[in-house]
């Protein structure tokens, strides 16, 4: 067969008649069609071909008087004649599709005045192709919109490059395997085989090995795949389950955020066509995103670690029973998905029994993660501090200066108590830097203040402080806390402050109790006052001396198995 020009329609035309009729059935058509540009092709109702035109006798070269159809025209038209010929039931009478010498026709039947059938095939060849372009440009316009919705779903570096290797084999190849930027002389390798399981592993490869991969992985642009000959793939670069020889290698270098992410590396066996220049191309698009994708997870692993790793200085410390003392602190941020804020407290327990432990709880201006930066270095100055704990008031003024001196335009309020152990009492030095004072639960149910007060520190040239003592009888409290306690603003209306009276009684109402379980109420009831209410950020600790045996009540007043009398 050979090829004619674009667009030409091809008209055949059967007759139910008798096979001897060429005269009968030129006298029907005309003559006008033996010069239409439309080849045309008359066939009877047996099969054999009557007449035809010139334009068909081009497309047709071996076509003439008394061939069958079936010797010279595709199946599909001469199966397509044949049915309608002997006038099957269910034959559809509109078009028919097919090709002939590759071009693409669409055969419209019509039947004649005397019985006999016309068929119009119209040349739709570039019709076709642009349609079948089309598809092609939205199935992968699809993929790639899968591919970001996929990948970028996930920031676990593992996870995201097995979806990249499986989306790989199942959309662009038969196999697919991602090399990952080497780890000294490791590399993480995730392979896909279409229809079958994505494994990963690391190994010591040669990437020198392979054409394009070293330049691949060091985000140089591709080599083009002819270039790559597939006998040279070794067989670490095969999955398990690609029997097949492989017929042809594509190698994408997967973009990073200004570091490569890795490459793909796309294989397709021998039995299959080579990979086209289109889809060379398209598997540079998928391999941009996916690469982007990668980048993206590696980015926020690191960004995770070191969070992780600065967090845990800034975290507060985790309090418990020492030197004979209890302590116990709970902490809430303004914003519940936020781990650290402007409320905290530190804990530096003395050397031994004898030496004092320094206990802090304070209040920076602001709220979120500048807040919390800045009760890390008070923390951290307090922490240098500590030789000189003794003296609260110079540990105040020290640490004045050393936030006037900072970048930091924030100042800060906050409670020093050092705190010790005589005997079965508890003895605490206090002292508030423009805090709310302390509150002391007595076994008798009374709530007090410590009457300490002072100024703010970094904000002012000079910190003035006032240092009070007092002595917890066993079972006694003395409870630090912010006013994000105090003015959590919630109730039946959700506008009213918690306030200092409410927290007085719910203190009242904690006599004997532990450390632990007075953080908790204070904590559980300002969470039920609050309701899903915004907040500020809330900090509570407490200090308790522990209980040394039952409680007795003797003329109404609570005292120990130790006979000393509860202050």
């Amino acid at each position: 067969m050979v090829g004619r020009a674009p667009g030409v329609p091809l008209l055949v035309c059967a007759f139910r008649g008798s096979p001897a009729s060429p005269r009968n059935a030129a006298a029907h058509v005309g003559a006008v069609w033996s010069e239409a540009p439309c080849p045309v092709l008359v066939v009877d109702r047996h099969g054999a071909l009557v007449q035809l035109n010139r334009a068909a006798r081009s497309l047709l070269p071996r076509a003439c008087g008394g061939v069958r159809l079936a010797d010279i025209a595709p199946s599909w038209l001469s199966d397509a004649h044949r049915h309608m010929a002997a006038g099957e039931p269910g034959v559809s009478p509109g078009p028919l599709t097919g090709s002939i010498d590759e071009r693409h026709f669409e055969a419209y039947p019509s039947p004649s005045a005397e019985g006999g059938v016309v068929w119009w095939l119209v040349d739709g060849t570039d019709r076709h192709r642009a349609e079948e372009a089309l598809h092609s440009a939205q199935e992968r316009s699809s993929v790639l919109a899968e591919a970001s919705s996929r990948l970028l779903a996930t920031l676990n570096v593992p996870r995201c490059m097995e979806v990249t290797a499986a989306m790989a084999a199942e959309h662009l190849a038969e196999a697919a395997v991602l090399v990952a930027p080497p780890h000294g002389r490791r590399h993480t390798l995730t392979y896909a085989h279409r229809g079958g399981p994505v494994s990963q592993v690391t190994r010591k490869i040669d990437p020198r090995g392979v054409a394009g991969l070293s330049e691949a992985l060091q985000g140089y642009p591709p080599v083009p795949a002819r270039w790559i000959n597939p006998d040279d793939i070794p067989d670490w670069l095969i999955p398990e389950g690609f029997t097949e020889p492989v017929g042809s290698v594509i190698i994408a270098p997967l973009p990073g955020h200004g570091v490569p992410a890795g490459a793909l590396v796309l294989l397709r066996s021998s039995t299959r066509k080579c990979f086209s220049d289109g889809e060379e191309a398209f598997a540079r698009l998928f391999a941009a995103r996916a690469g982007a994708a990668l980048s993206a997870a590696r980015l926020y692993t690191e960004q995770a670690a070191i969070t992780a790793t600065l967090m845990r200085e800034l975290l507060p410390p985790v309090l418990e029973r020492v030197h004979g003392v209890e302590y116990a602190a709970g902490y809430r941020p303004a914003k519940d998905h936020e781990r650290v804020g402007g409320d905290f407290y530190d804990f530096h327990p003395g050397a031994d029994p004898t030496q004092e432990t320094l206990v802090v709880l304070g209040d920076v201006a602001g709220k979120g993660l500048d807040a919390a930066v800045l009760t890390g270095k008070i923390r951290n100055t307090l922490h240098a501090l500590l030789p000189l704990a003794a003296d609260h008031q110079q540990v105040l003024s020290l640490l004045n200066g050393a936030l006037l001196t900072s970048h930091h335009a924030r100042f800060a309020t906050l409670v020093l108590a050092s705190v010790s152990r005589r005997g079965g009492w508890v003895q605490a030095r206090l002292t508030s830097a423009g805090h709310m004072p302390p509150l002391i639960v007595r076994n008798s149910g009374e709530v007090e203040e410590a009457a300490t007060r002072g100024t703010l520190v970094g904000a002012l040239p000079e910190v003035s402080a006032c240092t009070v003592e007092t002595t917890l009888a066993p079972g006694e409290t003395c409870l630090l806390y912010t006013d994000g306690i105090t003015e959590a603003r919630g109730g039946p209306l959700g506008d009213e402050f918690f306030g200092e009276d409410r927290l007085r009684r719910a203190l009242a109402e904690c006599v004997g109790m532990p450390a632990e379980a007075v953080v908790e109420r204070v904590q559980m009831l300002a969470a039920q006052w609050l309701g899903g209410g915004r907040h500020d950020d809330m900090a509570v600790l407490a200090i308790s001396a522990p209980k040394t045996g039952p409680l007795s009540v003797v003329g109404g007043e609570v005292r120990h198995a130790h006979n000393r009398r509860s202050r």
